[in-house]
């Protein structure tokens, strides 16, 4: 087994890729099951892997658990960041932060998208839905002023043109056409290393 897998590191680097991508897919999928009411207050959680109740969630909490069930706590590495760079994220500018907050950070998308862009791929938003692949995530402006996440799923609209989209804009994690239905405002790979 060890073998196998040390090949696929070496010569088949895309084909382990792939592995975490469709299983970050199906954890998107998965939230989809889950009973979440809209709620985005602020709440005191545990360090790291903390979250909040199961029960209630917004746009960033689909991203959050989908990446956890993989074993990526993003609270932890968005809060690593934000502590070593504070001044490459939005904390102070948009919600007058002094410094990081490991029970918000990573649960605001404008945090989200610095860190992405800083420790994944930033791709240029296009409005080209060939560019956008299972596993992606895009990030959008809702009615001018409200940043708003999601990731990008295996399945198509029912015209076969776009991807859909695993996100929760207000009525729980959802399987949307949606991709094309806001204005784009960031685009991005992430596979931890």
């Amino acid at each position: 087994m060890i073998r196998i897998s040390l090949f696929l590191l070496l010569f088949c680097p895309q084909l382990l890729a792939n592995t975490f991508t469709q299983q970050l897919v199906s954890a998107a999928y998965q939230r989809t099951e889950a009973k979440v009411t809209y709620d985005g207050r602020y709440v005191a959680i545990d360090y790291p892997n903390g979250d909040v109740p199961a029960s209630i969630g917004v746009c960033t909490d689909v991203v959050i658990r989908s990446y956890r069930a993989l074993g990526v706590d993003l609270q932890r590495l968005v809060h690593e960041d934000i502590a070593a760079a504070f001044e490459q994220y939005p904390a102070q500018r948009i919600w007058g932060q002094k410094r990081p907050d490991r029970n918000i950070d990573h649960r605001r998308v404008p945090n989200l998208q610095t860190f992405f862009a800083r420790h994944g791929e930033s791709l240029t938003p296009t409005l080209s839905a060939d560019n956008f692949l299972p596993g992606d995530l895009v990030t959008w402006m809702v009615n001018g002023n409200l940043p708003h996440i999601g990731i990008v799923v295996d399945q198509k609209s029912a015209d076969g043109k776009r991807p859909l989209i695993v996100h929760n804009i207000g009525r729980g994690p959802k399987l949307e056409d949606r991709l094309f239905d806001f204005p784009i405002t960031g685009h991005y790979r992430f596979q931890p290393q």
